[in-house]
């Protein structure tokens, strides 16, 4: 072997590992479903630019790719890794799929170094053997840990298991959910926005306490059969249907089918009581308690949200709450429903209302430096981010909104955002491309600024805003969207 074939030799394991790099980043970001990575990338002009046209390189030019490489491709996926702000988590699928690669990479070159037939070293051939075999071996190990998770489950035969699902809010009815029941119970919630049957399964082998007598379990999906899934494996006794709209949409590609995904939560064996949304349908059934409607007396200002709600059984509770957001009443309606029907008194309930803490990133106020923040980063849906502008408007002083605008949802909602937000702020900063055009068409305020990377906000922000300005930040949509 002369040195030409050494260089080629470790430059194609090098260069495949670069590659498998990438493809994993992707297939984290998007669940591991390669349809989605390919078919619904929001910036589809990196797989040309970072994956197709190196691979086209490297078959064109063999040994001269070698300086194009080092020189040229290599620093650009460094670059590209280095400017994004959702990078690859190291979790032990990730590193088993390096490990396979690297595996099958070094296997495959060594019988072609010893074929003197072989004349080249392929990349395609072992990232697409890696790919089959981590899909194999995930889905193995999906088995094991989810037998697991069950097991554990049925050890706690008391316990009650509450899934939550809807278009948005899942996460603020969990946590508003669990800080009204924990007055009484002992309460547990999957952290963060974990929603999926992969990450319900590793919370509970991992974190779920064996004392728990409650179980708060939200439910998100992207594909048709997301909730059924989730709600075949937990069999919860109590479910909960948020507010449903046009999100996701191009997955779901219309509202029925969003509505009729939502509604497979209902199929649970062990279902005991169910509380859905005035949105998602209006078909009495036995077990259902529909919310939302029962709302009156709203309230919302900048500093708190007050309501009355109205129950079942003719009681009206007057709650008052630091939380703030008109919208969020239903959130806490259903809440305080499920709380109601496990047997909590309503002083109880008024009183753990009056003391909830606000979930992070959602129309969460932040006072700093005389100005006033409103931190709504991981709201994603139509009616929070007009809930966001409404309050803003409240305030003496000049606005400044922060935001993607509208992601995975329609052109028309898009123009509705933009609609509002032109009669409230002052300053408008749009991150990321996904609807540069369309806020640059429809924009009609003092100044706006359409920041492609997100890295040069923190300065802008100082430049432009002042003590008395409100800041809202509403949506935070990662670059790859």
């Amino acid at each position: 072997m002369n040195y030409l074939h050494v260089a080629l030799f470790f430059t194609n394991i090098i260069f495949t590992l670069t590659l498998g790099w990438y493809l994993i980043t992707n297939l984290q970001w998007y669940s591991y479903k390669l349809k989605r990575v390919v078919l619904n990338h929001h910036k589809s002009w990196w797989h040309i630019a970072y994956f197709i046209v190196p691979i086209a390189a490297y078959y064109i030019l063999n040994e001269y790719f070698i300086p194009i490489f080092y020189l040229i491709v290599m620093p650009g996926i460094i670059w590209w890794h280095r400017h994004l702000d959702k990078k690859v988590v190291l979790t032990w699928r990730v590193k088993r799929f390096f490990i396979i690669l690297l595996f099958i990479t070094m296997f495959i070159d060594i019988l072609c170094t010893l074929n003197v037939t072989c004349k080249m070293y392929p990349v395609l051939i072992p990232l697409f053997i890696t790919y089959v075999i981590s899909l194999a071996v995930e889905a193995f190990l999906a088995l094991v840990y989810k037998k697991q998770a069950k097991a554990k489950l049925n050890s706690l035969p008391k316990l009650t298991i509450v899934a939550i699902t809807g278009s948005y809010g899942k996460t603020s009815i969990k946590n508003f959910t669990m800080q009204i029941l924990s007055q009484k119970y002992k309460v547990y919630a999957t952290p963060r926005s974990v929603n999926t049957v992969a990450g319900i399964v590793r919370d509970i082998n991992e974190s779920l306490p064996m004392d728990t007598e409650i179980y708060i379990c939200e439910a998100g999906a992207r594909e048709v059969y997301d909730i059924k899934i989730i709600t075949d494996f937990l069999q919860p006794q109590i479910a909960v249907i948020g507010k449903v709209g046009e999100q996701h949409m191009e997955y779901f590609k219309t509202l029925q089918n969003i509505i009729l995904t939502k509604l497979q939560i209902m199929r649970s064996p062990r279902l005991q009581k169910a509380f859905i949304h005035t949105s998602v349908t209006n078909e009495p059934h036995e077990k259902v308690t529909f919310f939302g409607d029962n709302i009156s007396n709203e309230n919302a200002t900048l500093d708190a949200t007050s309501f009355a709600l109205h129950l079942d059984n003719g009681t009206i509770i007057n709650l008052q709450t630091k939380i703030l957001g008109a919208f969020q009443a239903i959130n806490i309606d259903a809440a305080v429903l499920v709380a109601n029907y496990l047997g909590l008194q309503n002083v109880d309930i008024v009183k753990a209302v009056t003391n909830l803490k606000p979930v992070e990133h959602r129309l969460q106020r932040i006072d700093a430096g005389g100005k006033i923040i409103l931190d709504d980063g991981y709201n994603g849906n139509i009616d929070g981010m007009l809930e966001g502008i409404r309050l803003c408007s409240l305030h003496q002083g000049d606005k400044v909104i922060v935001t993607p605008g509208l992601v995975e949802s329609t052109k028309e909602l898009n123009k509705k955002l933009i609609e509002a937000i032109n009669k409230v702020f002052d300053t408008v900063i749009v991150t990321g491309s996904l609807n540069a055009d369309i806020f640059e068409e429809l924009l009609h305020v003092k100044e706006k600024i359409i920041l492609k990377d997100k890295t040069e906000l923190q300065d802008i922000l100082a430049s432009k805003t002042k003590a008395t300005d409100i800041i809202l930040f509403a949506n935070d949509a990662p670059n790859f969207i």
